[in-house]
């Protein structure tokens, strides 16, 4: 038999089947890899967002003392009082406002139209409940998260602050309050909801969200609104 004969043995079959099999294997690994390597890349803003945010997170009593509690808005109710998320996130404001936690509270929120005003609402709300109107300053364009977070601390000076939202909601607000620029720890009020399946819906919005807030941080998204107010330094030197 001549040595271009075609083997004839399993053996020599087996042989000469090897080498194509380990390129298949290399293959296989090569796929493996490359499609975990796009799914690390794909998530690793959602967990950059996450993680940093989880971490400035503290329960309502071990907040350490802070000049600004930011309370972020949270719609209303029909009748303009804010709706049950933003009470949560109010009556969590005011203990610290009452313990000497805090000794200003920010509130900021969405006023697109006359009949929507949310920091008026929030205002009203802590007024009604024991907190001093001089120690309340309102941000009218708070229109999103990222906008609260940029707005306190470019246009009110805010460098410090006590970031106050729904447990769900909190790890994104503290990232990009802290990609803002502030030195800020949260609180985390309750999102128990008297409609479930619209608190599912809100909690699954934080996947995309996620994503947007790292773009919005990544970019150094300015405020809709930009400007300078006085109205913390003011409350503040009030003593």
């Amino acid at each position: 038999m001549s040595d271009d004969a075609a083997p004839t043995t399993v053996s020599e079959r087996l042989d000469d089947a090897e080498p194509g099999r380990a390129r298949s294997r290399r293959r296989r690994v090569l796929a493996v890899v490359l499609v975990l390597g796009v799914l690390l890349v794909l998530a690793l803003p959602l967990l950059v967002v996450q993680g940093v945010g989880r971490a400035h997170e503290r329960s309502l009593a071990d907040v350490p003392d802070t000049p600004v509690a930011l309370v972020l808005g949270a719609g209303l109710h029909p009748d303009g009082t804010p709706s049950t998320y933003l009470a949560r996130r109010l009556d969590a404001a005011r203990s610290l406002y009452e313990r000497g936690a805090v000794q200003v509270i920010l509130v900021s929120g969405d006023n697109g139209t006359a009949q929507h005003d949310e920091p008026t609402a929030m205002r009203d709300y802590l007024v009604d409940h024991g907190i001093p109107s001089d120690k309340i300053v309102l941000d009218y364009a708070g229109f999103d998260t990222h906008d609260s977070c940029v707005r306190a601390h470019q246009v009110f000076g805010v460098d410090e602050a006590v970031v106050v939202t729904q447990d769900y909601h909190l790890p994104r607000a503290l990232f990009s309050c802290a990609a803002a620029g502030m030195d800020v720890t949260g609180v985390g009020v309750s999102a128990a909801s008297v409609t479930p399946k619209q608190a599912l819906v809100w909690r699954l919005r934080e996947v995309p969200a996620s994503y947007k807030a790292a773009w919005d941080a990544l970019v150094g998204r300015g405020p809709v609104y930009g400007g300078h107010e006085t109205g913390v330094q003011d409350a503040l030197d009030q003593g």
